[in-house]
């Protein structure tokens, strides 16, 4: 049987680091309301659903730590049963998680020209990924002990950590290749390569979070690998505001090379999406505006108005308006 301080000790850390994250969160929303008022009604909601199921989770968890250590003190018996806002738990993380790996998935589609073969298997991956969950949080509620569900279904937990893994692996896989794919101009490769560290980085630490849960659930009789798990949904939900929310520096490090630009960071190539993006003649200066996606990909295209003339390759510091 498992101890107290691997039972209680782990549902306690792990929910007093899932609450300091979820503050993050909130500072992370409160940011981007500030920063990007003028984004998509599509992009604003993302957000808004991100905090609230981020908000809930956190109630669930600080439920079940109540639920352990105040409504259940000093009765051993009960170490091995399953709270029910433990279980909801689960699900509410699947369902963060979900959204985190479609908007990701999203922005590979639209970098990969609509090919389904990269983004696929992701969108696919992560809805396996969401009926794991669900399957685990009803036969937690219905098994009520650990015991008995490790015993039941301890392979569709499992399953459900794998393929969580397995989407991050193909998100920092799809992202990178793409963006490096489109190296070209010198001007760009300096944010073609912040891009690409920012998304090793933010996609391995979810990834080894999610590997560490998985190694405590299946080789430890406790609830460490729980109290890892109650971390995961915040740092999916990190993630994706973080995203977000990094378009502002990473254009004032693009506007450096390139003068005055529009609000959003392009991560789309719209020299290879010619025909999907409108070209208009402004008869007044001759000039040609291009829409083109920003790097949420959810928002509306920001104008960009290069000379009617192609740029001279004499011109080291000029990018020609196809590389965003």
């Amino acid at each position: 049987m498992a101890s107290l301080p691997t039972v209680y000790g782990a549902v306690l850390l792990g929910g007093f680091i899932a609450s300091v994250l979820s503050g993050v969160i909130t500072a992370q929303t409160v940011t981007y309301i500030k920063q990007y008022p003028n984004d998509t009604s599509i992009t604003k909601s993302i957000v808004a659903v991100i905090w609230i199921l981020d908000s809930i989770h956190t109630g669930l968890v600080c439920t079940t730590s109540w639920i352990f250590m105040v409504q259940w003190f000093g009765d051993d018996s009960k170490i091995d049963y399953i709270p029910v806002p433990l279980a909801i738990s689960v699900a509410l993380t699947a369902f963060l998680t979900l959204i985190v790996h479609w908007f990701f998935a999203h922005r590979i589609h639209k970098l990969t020209h609509n090919d389904w073969r990269i983004s696929g298997p992701i969108i696919v991956f992560a809805f396996l990924r969401l009926v794991a969950a669900l399957v685990s949080t009803v036969e937690m509620i219905e098994l009520k002990t650990m015991t008995a569900f490790r015993h039941k279904v301890e392979w569709v937990f499992t399953m459900g950590l794998i393929l969580s893994c397995v989407v991050d692996v193909l998100v920092t896989a799809g992202l990178c290749f793409t963006l490096r794919r489109n190296r070209s101009y010198s001007n760009m490769n300096r944010v073609i390569n912040t891009i690409v560290l920012y998304t090793l980085e933010n996609n391995a630490l979810t990834s080894v979070a999610i590997i560490i849960s998985m190694i405590c659930w299946v080789t430890m009789d406790n609830l460490i690998f729980l109290g890892v798990h109650f971390v995961l949904s915040k740092l999916y939900a990190n993630s994706l505001l973080a995203t977000l929310n990094s378009r502002k520096q990473l254009q004032e490090e693009r506007s450096r090379g390139l003068g005055v630009l529009s609000n959003e960071l392009p991560v789309a190539f719209p020299n290879r999406y010619q025909s999907k993006y409108s070209k208009r003649l402004d008869p007044g200066n001759k000039k040609r505006t291009i829409e083109y996606e920003g790097a949420d990909d959810f928002a509306k295209g920001s104008p960009h108005i290069p000379s009617e003339t192609p740029p001279s390759t004499a011109e080291p510091n000029h990018v020609p308006s196809e590389i965003i």
